[in-house]
């Protein structure tokens, strides 16, 4: 992979790996934990795993970093490892985990792994995603479906519409929503929200295997095809369906857009749910979950995990290791994921727990494994190096909000910049 990385990045390798020789020692039982865990349900979900680490002996010492997906942590992050001090742990997504690992960085959990048996316990698809070279160096917290929509029942109700289950029937509903004065769809114009509405729509109208084929494999045909034109002019039609205050709007002000009854809809991963659930609304009656239009039978996942980074001082490494521990033990598993709004990674826990929404999302992805129906959300770090994200990400947002770019000049684009990734 690394023969493969942009300058910036082979010039970052070479700065970190020199330093990491000279990192710091943490404070004894000290973890550092960077993530970007800052939304009212997000906080109070991370603050268990803060809890659970310092009921035994050990020191959780925040680094939150506020940026939906993300984006302004992993800045943060290749800051601290370039000057040789990187914190004890991070909250690193897919691809970008071997990205790191290639940097020699990472710590080896494997012993931590094989006392929890987490060969046994953890999907393939989410245990691969966790090792480097065939070593354990993260951990996974959760699963979260990325294509869902949200809506206010009341809202719906009071607009004589129902939940969309095509993009017809939404295009429909929105124009009876705009009517009853509601927004009929919330969003967030931040790069990586107008993504995630995107890769639904992609999925929706191509399938899991084009979805595939364009945001895994880049294939060049794939995304300047006629499907992938479509998609593009679909994505485009819903911004018609926004309001004139999303540009720059964090995606829980969208939700509480939906939770207020300002608006009717919103697309956005389970995440989403832990803001109803801080509103103590509950799943079925004060809100609705879906599938997106389309994608019923398909799930696009975001698994949130924990990388460890080498640290000299043996007492933070115990810390390190107890951290990796609880959080796949049961007690944290059930009330992070229930507060947060994911599901567990592990599949063997009880599930009755848990509200009609992660039930149906425990058994959409139950399902989608068997029919291979389970793919990964290049939104969220799932699919593609940062740098071809990073590239994706910018047309994207700029044929979303240009009205003069046509969906074959996007699609011409996206091929051209998955022609540069290899």
């Amino acid at each position: 992979m690394s023969a493969k990385l942009p300058y910036a990045r082979r010039a970052l390798g070479a700065f970190v790996t020199a330093a990491a020789v000279s990192v710091p020692a943490a404070q004894a039982g000290e973890v550092e934990v960077l993530h970007w865990w800052t939304s009212g349900g997000e906080a109070e979900a991370v603050g268990t795993l803060r809890d659970l680490l310092e009921s035994e002996g050990h020191t959780w010492k925040d680094f939150a970093v506020a940026g939906g997906a993300g984006d302004s942590a992993m800045t943060v992050l290749k800051s601290r490892a370039m000057s040789g001090n990187p914190p004890a742990a991070a909250q690193i997504n897919g691809p970008e985990i071997q990205e790191w690992g290639e940097l020699g960085l990472l710590a080896n959990l494997d012993a931590v792994a094989e006392e929890g048996n987490w060969d046994e316990l953890l999907p393939g698809v989410v245990a691969d995603m966790m090792q480097h070279d065939g070593h354990y160096v993260a951990v996974p917290v959760n699963v979260h479906r990325v294509n869902w929509l949200w809506a206010n029942p009341e809202v719906l109700a009071d607009a004589g519409v129902e939940m969309p289950t095509t993009w017809d029937e939404m295009f429909s509903a929105g124009e009876a929503l705009r009517e009853a004065g509601y927004v009929p769809l919330a969003h967030g114009g931040q790069p990586w929200q107008d993504a995630t509405i995107f890769e639904s729509v992609v999925l929706s109208l191509g399938g899991a295997d084009f979805y595939r084929d364009a945001f895994v494999e880049l294939d060049e045909d794939s995304l300047k095809s006629d499907t992938m034109i479509e998609s593009l002019s679909t994505f485009k039609r819903l911004r018609g369906l926004m309001d004139e205050g999303m540009p720059g709007r964090d995606w829980n002000l969208a939700t509480g857009m939906v939770i207020n009854g300002q608006a009717a809809m919103q697309i956005m991963g389970d995440w989403a749910k832990g803001e109803f659930t801080a509103a103590d609304m509950q799943a079925g009656s004060d809100y609705l979950c879906a599938a997106v239009p389309g994608t019923e039978d398909a799930f696009t996942f975001n698994i949130d995990s924990f990388a460890m980074f080498k640290l000299d001082d043996e007492a933070a490494q115990e810390a390190q290791q107890t951290m990796a521990r609880l959080v796949l033990e049961p007690e944290f598993q059930q009330t992070f994921n229930q507060i947060k709004g994911s599901i567990p990674p592990r599949t063997d826990l009880d599930m009755s727990a848990f509200d009609s929404c992660a039930q149906q999302s425990m058994a959409d992805f139950q399902s989608s494994r068997e029919a291979s129906t389970l793919v990964p959300s290049f939104a969220h770090r799932m699919a593609m190096r940062s740098d071809v994200q990073g590239a994706f990400f910018d047309i994207i947002t700029n044929y979303f909000n240009d009205e003069s770019m046509s969906a074959e000049q996007a699609a011409e684009r996206l091929a051209q910049a998955a022609s540069l990734a290899f």
